[in-house]
């Protein structure tokens, strides 16, 4: 087998080739039953960068994301045709679990999703589910210091984790993701309920996370990917086929792929002329 830098060497970015490639996601062809919703997308991820995708609606950035951990699988409908190498080893090959998988390539959705459980169960819930056996309250508690949560809620683990405020629910999801310590985080539209100045708070995290993480973004801010994302990964959509299956662009350097795009779809998406 392949290791990921062999795979990723034929078309990974410029900027990628000194890095170490941790992830390597190859899409042939994503159809959810008889409908073919990604063609083409080749798109390696650096180790400790923030890599972002961005697109107008539709286009596939959500179905790549989620095709990295396999979060897709649990939709019947779903087929995947390629490859997600992770350090030299398919995702996808025959004998791997979904489930460590999504153990060492954590998520956080769109809309905060806490349980409806105590700030601490919150944040111990993986670490239960993984028959964690050592301390526990040491391990929450380094969590939530790595979302920059703990010092507002430590005199209040006890509380439901839904009294929270949207930013701050958002920030114990992240807790609870990074608690299990995966080194690939993958985040779906992470800001987009959050208000302003909770918005500013996660991208901060963000830049901080990857320092000790690598981490993968959705974003329909195009002025967050300036601000946070390393790499970018523009997809668009086939106007040959009614505008429905999805494809990756362009893919580079982020400041270079907004001031220099090199494909015409990808300067039309940024000069506002499609959405």
């Amino acid at each position: 087998m392949d290791t990921v830098a062999n795979t990723a060497e034929a078309y990974a970015p410029a900027a990628c080739r000194d890095n170490d490639v941790i992830l390597d996601c190859r899409v042939d062809n994503i159809y959810y039953g008889d409908f073919l919703a990604v063609r083409d997308s080749r798109v390696p991820i650096c180790r400790n960068e923030i890599t972002g995708f961005i697109g107008p609606s539709g286009c596939g950035k959500s179905t790549v994301l989620r095709s990295i951990n396999r979060m897709n699988d649990l939709i019947r409908s779903f087929r995947f045709e390629g490859s997600v190498h992770y350090h030299g080893i398919d995702m996808y090959g025959p004998k791997v679990d979904p489930v460590v998988v999504r153990r060492h390539i954590g998520m956080v959705f769109q809309q905060p999703n806490p349980f409806a459980l105590s700030i601490f169960e919150n944040v111990a819930f993986g670490l239960r589910l993984n028959r964690f056996k050592g301390n526990m309250m040491e391990k929450v508690e380094k969590a939530l210091r790595g979302a920059a949560l703990w010092d507002e809620v430590k005199d209040i683990l006890k509380r439901s984790g839904l009294s929270l405020s949207g930013g701050q629910q958002q920030r114990l999801c992240i807790a609870r993701a990074i608690a299990t310590e995966p080194s690939v985080l993958l985040m779906d539209e992470p800001c987009s309920a959050l208000d302003p100045i909770a918005t500013r708070q996660i991208e901060e995290l963000m830049v901080r996370l990857k320092e000790k993480y690598t981490l993968v973004i959705v974003t329909h801010n195009m002025q967050q990917a300036l601000r946070v994302a390393d790499q970018t990964a523009f997809f668009s959509v086939d106007i040959s086929q009614g505008g429905r299956t999805g494809h990756l662009v362009e893919m580079g350097p982020t400041r270079r792929l907004f001031d220099d795009p090199q494909e015409t779809l990808t300067r039309e998406y940024l000069q506002g002329e499609f959405s």
